[in-house]
Order: C-alpha cells, then structure tokens, then sequence
C-alpha cells in the first residue's frame, strides 16, 4: 500500500524522468514480504544522464528507490534494506535456475531518499559521505549497497534539482519554481508541471485534507497555477488534459515497446523476427506481469506462449 499521497507522486514523477533511461517499475511486490518496493529501475545504459544530474548518476546501475515525506525511523530503514536483500535473492535464485552467474555488480542497490535525517540516524546504520558524491548523500558500509540522501543537505544547484523536488517545505517549493521556469525553456520538462497540477487538483477535490496534504498543496502550487494558466489561454482546460493524456499515452507505448525489445535484445542476444512477433503481445499485459515473464521464461517457452497465429 501507498503510505501517502506524496509517495504516488514520487512514484509518478521518478517514472517520468527515468523511463528514458531504462525499465521503470513502481509498487513492485516483494514476494517474501507483505511490501511494495516504491521504484525499482534498471537501466538500459551504462552511462550517466548528465540533464538529471545526481539523480542520473544514482540511475547509472539497477536500483530501488524508497521516497519517504518524512524522515523514516529506525524500523524504516530496516525495513527498506529487506526489501532490497530479497530483490538481490529474487535474482540470484533465478540465476541459479537458468545456471548462470551474476556478479555482484549487477545487484541492485538502495536509494533511500528523506527530506531530512538525524545524526543519530546516520550513526547508527554508519552511513558517511564519500568523496565526489554531493553533500547530503551518505552511503552505509560498501557491502550493504545502500545509501541515504538527506534532501534538505543538497547543495542548492542544478544538479540536484530533480531530487530536491522530492523534498519538503520550502526546499520542495524552491525546488518546483525551478522545474517551472525550466518549462519556460524547454517544453520537454512539460508532462512535469501536469503531473503536479493533476496531484494539486486531485488533493483539493478530498473532503478531509490534512495538515501534511495542505503542505504539499501548497509546493505543488506554483506549477498548478502555471498549467492552470496555459489551459485557460487554450479555452478547453478539461480538453487540453484528455488530449495530453492520449499524447502521453501513445508516447508510453512507444517507451514500453523500447523497454520490451530491449530485455529480448539483452537476454537472448538479439531480437530476430520470431522474437520481434511476440512484442505486440507482451505490451498487452501489465508492466509487473510483462517483466517477470521476460525475466522468467527461456525463449522456447516465451515463443510457445505468445506465438502469432
């Protein structure tokens, strides 16, 4: 279950950053564990994205991404760090059945993202920072693969605007009026300012808001009223939205044939045209259903099940 309103937004704002750079999975069950894991990515490059500067170079490798709206406890963190240690076992166990190895790089690690953090916190799990990694990030003992970032430590830069976002108070606030003028600029940062204008609206339309809920309406302000005011120039508000959704949903098929060729492409060497018949298929189940199968059948069985009559 999502623990907050600003949990789904988090999931919804790390897929739209993130779904260029590779395959996005949000709310994905951890099957030893009644849990979700908030965003597992695993990326289809080895290389950083230099426009999401930090979070890009978190993204580098395969990763889980815990968003929390307030700072976890002890018993939280732990709980993240099981959630990543039977992802690791998921995968090591499926290694072993298809009698291959997987190297301890290719594990994932753990992004545990706070709007702020004790000492006492840090101390306790030994978390320090490291050299070239920006202030606020502070990795747990190497083996453990997993680190804190204490959003409200970033430095004030570019580089770490698209984390700062996932903050709280007036660092998300700042924050978000950076993503709006970045708009200004460049319509590719747009889908952005909807996903926030659409959670703003969504979270005024309940009867009951809480004084967390009231916080984050206000940070998510700035870009509704900048969407709100390009919507009224359009004359059709409530058009502009069904529009932008078929737009957007016709750019995620794209994306989700992308993702899907590329898996083919990485498991077995190359996608012929055998392969390249059955992706039509695949796109038609859900993105948690698609993936295990794509990670757990052998290609015979892949052929075998969504063969094209």
């Amino acid at each position: 279950m999502t623990r907050q309103p600003h949990d789904q937004l988090a999931k919804e704002y790390l897929e739209e950053l993130l779904a260029p750079l590779g395959e996005v999975k949000t709310s994905k069950d951890v099957k030893s564990e009644v849990q979700e894991i908030d965003v597992w990515f695993v990326p289809t490059t080895s290389s950083a994205n230099s426009e999401l500067g930090l979070l890009g170079k978190m993204a580098v490798k395969s990763c889980l991404f815990e968003p929390y709206r307030n700072a976890p406890n002890e018993v939280e963190i732990r709980s993240c760090l099981l959630k990543l240690y039977s992802v690791q076992g998921e995968l090591l166990r499926q290694a072993k059945r298809e009698k291959r190895s997987i190297s301890e790089e290719e594990l994932p690690c753990l992004w545990i993202l706070t709007p702020t953090c004790s000492e006492k916190i840090l101390d306790g799990f030994g978390a320090k920072p490291k050299q070239d990694w920006e202030k606020g990030v502070y990795f747990l003992s190497g083996l453990l693969k997993a680190a804190i970032v204490a959003i409200n430590q970033l430095p004030i830069a570019e580089d770490t605007l698209w984390l700062r976002v996932l903050g709280k108070g007036k660092t998300q606030t700042q924050a978000i009026n950076e993503v709006v003028q970045l708009s200004e600029e460049d319509n590719k940062w747009k889908y952005l300012l909807e996903i926030f204008a659409s959670w703003r609206k969504n979270l005024e339309l309940n009867s009951n808001v809480s004084d967390e809920e009231k916080e984050l309406i206000m940070s998510l302000s700035p870009a509704y009223l900048k969407q709100r005011e390009e919507w009224k120039q359009e004359g059709k508000e409530e058009g502009r939205q069904e529009g932008r959704q078929e737009g957007r949903q016709e750019g995620q098929k794209d994306g989700q044939r992308l993702m899907i060729e590329s898996l083919l492409t990485v498991r077995f060497g190359n996608l012929d045209e055998e392969l390249s018949a059955i992706v039509s298929r695949l796109m038609e189940l859900s993105l948690i259903e698609r993936t295990q199968l794509l990670l757990h059948l052998s290609r015979e069985e892949l052929l075998a099940r969504f063969k094209v009559d």
